[in-house]
């Protein structure tokens, strides 16, 4: 019989992610390509964790609110009010989310009707084009080019229409590691007002930036607190992947149609994880100082080894990915040279084409995460250098 998968789905398969990890394991190759962490996050997280496990206080193992527990909601509305102004009800303008994954596909869900239109640019996440399809909306893109990864203004306007719904932008951004600035989100944002569109802001790596490069929220925008949607977590700051802990704020009205999504994707989940994440909001400002110095170094390991192996590459302004060009090697196809790496030289990094709509932008281009030990992304590099003989 023909596939019995939907066929708004059928162009989704395993992702390349999971795919290029399963290649890391299958040959022993160091794995540079998947995100996550080699070390677990911070003490005072975990043990907080284990102690509500252990006794249980409050029904902590058992279903958390829907909207999560009382403590997260006010720990992230204390963490916005703190570190960026920005003035939030935990009651009704935060929700937490299995993930940041889930937030996104509440928010797309919950917005976005068959025929709607979203703005990404691209490259973009591979799960964002997943949820406009099981929403049945219509994805439009501005692409990012390498080097320098601006917006092409006129491109962006572009991508606008009248049946704009959403805008989907991620800052930090994954892959290129662009943060964007305040001049460029402000474009964005007088285009989402014009087009009365709401923007959905995947902000998940907001405390992975360097050489100075500061994070601005939308929301924290004139007039876009009333039309943003920000989505965290806990897994990407704290390097607690595995827990699935996100969350969600903006207009109470915004959040109550994310929830309302949401509540039919997973209801809640994590009980335990989530008071644990509250700590760590209110507590863990030495461990994310830690860990930005860890990744700097980490960073210019990375970089300066894809370097000395004969890639062009750029230090990225933010998240733990670095991207670079395998054309002075000779490759122009970097998908085709991801599936030979391993048997090259172990290493496995992905293609940058995998986040696009179209498989020859920014073709020649590979992503290496460095939230590895020193020893994995040294291992990593040297055996990149076999590239060279």
């Amino acid at each position: 019989m023909d596939t019995p998968l939907v066929p708004r789905m059928r162009r989704f398969g395993t992702t390349i992610f999971a795919e290029m990890s399963q290649l890391a394991t299958r040959t022993g190759a160091v794995n540079l390509g998947q995100g996550f962490p080699d070390t677990d996050g911070p003490a005072l997280i975990k043990d907080a964790a284990e102690r509500a496990i252990a006794t249980g206080d409050g029904g902590a193992n058992q279903y958390p609110p829907g909207r999560g527990v009382p403590a997260l909601r006010e720990a992230v509305a204390e963490h916005q009010r703190t570190r960026y102004g920005l003035e939030l009800d935990a009651e009704t303008q935060v929700i937490a989310t299995v993930g940041a994954t889930e937030a996104i596909a509440a928010s797309v869900l919950a917005l976005c009707a068959p025929g709607d239109e979203v703005v990404t640019f691209e490259p973009y996440y591979d799960s964002y084009t997943a949820m406009f399809a099981l929403a049945g909306a219509e994805h439009r893109t501005c692409t990012l080019r390498a080097p320098t990864y601006a917006i092409d203004e006129d491109e962006l306007r572009a991508a606008f229409s009248p049946r704009t719904r959403v805008v989907l932008l991620n800052t930090p951004h994954n892959p290129t590691g662009k943060v964007f600035t305040r001049a460029e989100l402000q474009l964005v944002a007088d285009l989402a007002r014009e087009f009365d569109a709401v923007v959905v802001t995947d902000e998940v790596y907001e405390h992975l930036t360097f050489d100075g490069a500061e994070h601005v929220p939308m929301a924290s925008l004139p007039g876009m607190a009333e039309r943003t949607l920000t989505i965290g977590s806990a897994g990407k700051s704290f390097s607690l992947t595995g827990w699935k802990v996100g969350w969600l704020s903006g207009p109470a009205e915004l959040v109550q149609a994310a929830l309302t999504v949401k509540q039919y994707l997973t209801f809640s989940g994590g009980g335990p994880f989530q008071l644990a994440v509250a700590e760590g909001l209110r507590h863990g400002g030495d461990f994310l100082a830690e860990l930005r110095t860890d990744l700097d170094r980490r960073r210019h390991l990375l970089v300066d080894g894809l370097r000395s192996a004969g890639f062009e590459a750029w230090l990225p302004q933010g998240t733990y990915f670095a991207v670079a060009d395998a054309a002075p090697l000779g490759w122009t196809d970097a998908t085709e040279l991801c599936w030979k790496l391993p048997e090259l030289c172990g290493v496995v990094a992905i293609p940058v084409s995998a986040f696009h709509d179209d498989p020859a932008a920014n073709a020649s281009l590979l992503r290496f995460a460095f939230c590895k030990d020193d020893a994995v992304v040294t291992e990593g590099v040297e055996r990149l250098q076999r590239l060279r003989r």
